[in-house]
């Protein structure tokens, strides 16, 4: 920072025509201008100015020297002003994780409102049903459903969900109504990969893992939720994913006596020191829209 102050002082010097203009040019005593040139010109062991009491001139390593200069400072101005308006007009490309679901009915409205507020960015979306490495995929954001681990990502806390079981109302007057988790092993179920092979349940207050016969079983959860509206079977869903069919009573909620304590949705990303102004820009954007969109989400 000296080096370029020193660097500053000394074009001043030479566009201003005199140390004293200079000086009050650039708000500074005559004295610094002079102790400023003079240490440049003993760090470069070369005299860039002729003096005399009348007048300044250029050497020849100082005219080549000036205008290098010149073009440094001018980069550098440059470079600073693209920031500032990077900082107030967010640019640049963003890349972002979330699950399959909660990202096509939740994260895509609001990553797409996003960028119709801020021309100059561009987004990638990965949604995936499993957890991926932020930095090792070299993401932005991610939105995450559950529990998190430890970890040095920065969390923003979005709301919450829960698993709900639901059935149709045909099959619940075909098959009736299962009144304990264990009934469950009687009846037809839906299962979903992302899953696994085991619903949970509170008992008594304390988690139960119970597996459940599968009569079809299906990696996505469209598949799964389409299955349980047509009266296959029982399903196990986030409530966000039936909030729709719960409304309007095409499915109806079971067991919900031993549902489990609600899931946290969480917003992360790698650290807020020196955030990039585009990720700044969509972390303020995305938080409060998702939180209200999780708003009546919990049933």
């Amino acid at each position: 920072m000296d080096k370029l102050r020193a660097m500053e002082t000394f074009v001043a010097i030479v566009e201003a025509g005199s140390l004293t203009a200079a000086a009050n040019r650039m708000g500074a005593s005559l004295t610094s201008v002079v102790r400023a040139l003079a240490g440049l010109e003993s760090q470069l062991g070369a005299r860039l100015l002729n003096r005399t009491t009348r007048r300044i001139a250029l050497t020849d390593e100082g005219r080549d020297y000036f205008l290098r200069c010149q073009r440094i400072l001018g980069e550098l101005h440059e470079a600073e002003t693209a920031l500032c308006l990077s900082q107030s007009a967010p640019s640049g490309s963003l890349r972002l994780t979330a699950p399959i679901n909660f990202g096509k009915l939740h994260v895509a409205p609001v990553v797409t409102g996003f960028l119709a507020a801020h021309p100059l960015m561009r987004a990638e979306m990965m949604l995936l049903d499993r957890r991926v490495d932020l930095l090792e995929e070299g993401l932005d954001v991610a939105v995450r459903i559950g529990h998190l681990a430890d970890s040095s990502l920065v969390v923003s806390a979005l709301g919450h969900t829960r698993r709900v079981v639901c059935a149709s109302p045909a099959y619940l007057d075909r098959y009736g109504q299962p009144d304990t988790p264990a009934d469950l092993l009687r009846h037809r179920c839906i299962g979903f990969t992302g899953l696994g092979a085991e619903w949970e349940f509170a008992i008594d207050g304390k988690p139960c893992r119970l597996p459940v016969p599968g009569v079809i079983t299906t990696n996505l959860v469209d598949v799964a939720l389409d299955a349980c509206l047509q009266g296959l079977g029982c399903g196990s869903f986030l409530a966000y994913q039936v909030a729709a069919p719960l409304r309007d009573g095409s499915l109806r909620r079971i067991l919900t006596a031993f549902d489990c304590p609600p899931l946290p949705v969480s917003l992360l990303y790698p650290t807020a020191r020196l955030l990039p102004p585009r990720v700044r820009a969509f972390v303020d954007w995305a938080a409060p829209r998702l939180r209200e969109r999780l708003k009546g989400q919990l049933p």
